[in-house]
């Protein structure tokens, strides 16, 4: 599902506008990057919770020449999908 699909299913659903579909989404992506940042964990009861984790840095390879490469460390988001959407699927 595409970001304009998803929008338009918002719409459909709570009888909102597109653009004012879009709008919510789109304040609930930003509301989600700045909790991720300062917080470190987003949960959604029933759905599931994001969570930052951090990766060590690592050796890895150029696949096109074989060469031995480091990679940083950095910070990834997981996701955790809640009990009441794992029953669902």
């Amino acid at each position: 599902m595409t970001k304009s699909e998803l929008v338009a299913e918002i719409a459909k659903k709570s009888q909102l506008t597109k653009a004012d579909a879009e709008n919510a989404l789109n304040a609930f992506i930003d509301i989600a990057k700045k909790t991720l940042k300062k917080e470190g964990g987003l949960a959604l009861a029933g759905f599931g919770s994001f969570i930052v984790s951090k990766r060590k840095a690592r050796k890895g390879r150029n696949p096109q020449t074989g060469e031995v490469i480091n990679i940083k460390a950095s910070k990834v988001v997981r996701f955790r999908a809640g009990k009441a959407l794992k029953e669902k699927l």
